[in-house]
């Protein structure tokens, strides 16, 4: 059992950072909403701290799941931020979905302080995160990866590193795309059995036990059908991390025509009031469709 800090407890670091506490390490967390941090004191066992540098104080590792590039370099590296309080050795674990750039920027701060990092953006949503179902996908020295993992172990499913520092980022990057697309294209499959004058319900049942299976269509076509949308990855959030792959996308220069147009998709749903609506809004989409002509 080791000191850990956690950084941000949002609808994914809260859980996070539970199943750390009840795994019997000390439990050191900050959010920016302090009502939030103390909820989770009294939900978990644990100490809440008034900035992220007192929260990494005297933790072997300090963990960070926050909104973006620009909120990850307050928490590490601001005037209060983690970096400020963590000691040589120690190793700051980032579960930001955020760009490669900013966690290669912050690896070469830490390195200076002689502090490890490790960029460790997840996938599995609310549900997998309170679960401790999580997917993690790391990029870092391997050493730092071998320490972190039994503490990952705790809220994760199925942990990878990918490469060195950004490859975690870079592939979940790879993870939006393909969720863009095949988000999409189940709207579409849906919308399409609907005006054909087809059971949808019915046909999801058949094309589900062969090729057009996938984890969307599992679970979330009913919800898509029902026009309920309060059950998952934000809009929001999702044109967050679409705008991240486009601009790295503009660097590397992979072409990403889909991902650009379920962007657009995206930002229409937005037109519509469905910004915290979840991802398979899309398909609220195409019955307005006619608003966007």
């Amino acid at each position: 059992m080791t000191t850990v800090a956690f950084i941000g407890l949002g609808v994914m670091g809260y859980p996070m950072a539970g199943f750390l506490a009840r795994a019997g390490h000390t439990v050191r967390v900050y959010n920016r909403t302090t009502s939030r941090a103390q909820q989770w004191a009294g939900d978990y066992p644990g100490t809440v701290w008034p900035t992220p540098a007192e929260a990494a104080q005297g933790a072997e590792y300090v963990f960070a799941c926050v909104g973006n590039d620009d909120d990850l370099r307050e928490v590490a590296c601001g005037e209060r931020g983690a970096f400020a309080g963590m000691s040589r050795g120690s190793l700051f674990v980032d579960h930001t979905t955020a760009s490669a750039n900013v966690a290669r920027e912050l690896a070469a701060l830490a390195a200076e302080r002689d502090i490890g990092f490790l960029d460790a953006p997840v996938s599995g949503g609310q549900a997998g995160a309170e679960n401790g179902a999580l997917t993690v996908m790391v990029g870092g020295e391997p050493d730092d990866y071998e320490r972190a993992l039994p503490l990952i172990d705790h809220y994760a499913r199925a942990v990878n590193r990918l490469g060195p520092v950004g490859s975690g980022q870079l592939c979940k990057m790879v993870n939006q795309v393909c969720i863009a697309g095949v988000v999409q294209g189940l709207a579409e499959g849906l919308h399409f059995a609907r005006a054909a004058g087809l059971d949808a319900e019915q046909v999801v049942e058949v094309i589900s036990k062969g090729a057009a299976q996938s984890w969307q269509m599992e679970n979330r076509y009913q919800t898509m059908l029902a026009g309920e949308y309060e059950h998952g990855f934000a809009v929001d959030w999702m044109r967050k991390d679409l705008a991240i792959v486009l601009d790295e996308a503009q660097r590397n220069g992979a072409l990403l025509p889909v991902t650009a147009l379920v962007d657009q998709f995206y930002s229409e749903v937005q037109a519509l009031g469905g910004g915290r609506w979840d991802t398979s809004s899309l398909f609220a989409r195409l019955t307005n469709v006619r608003s966007f002509d």
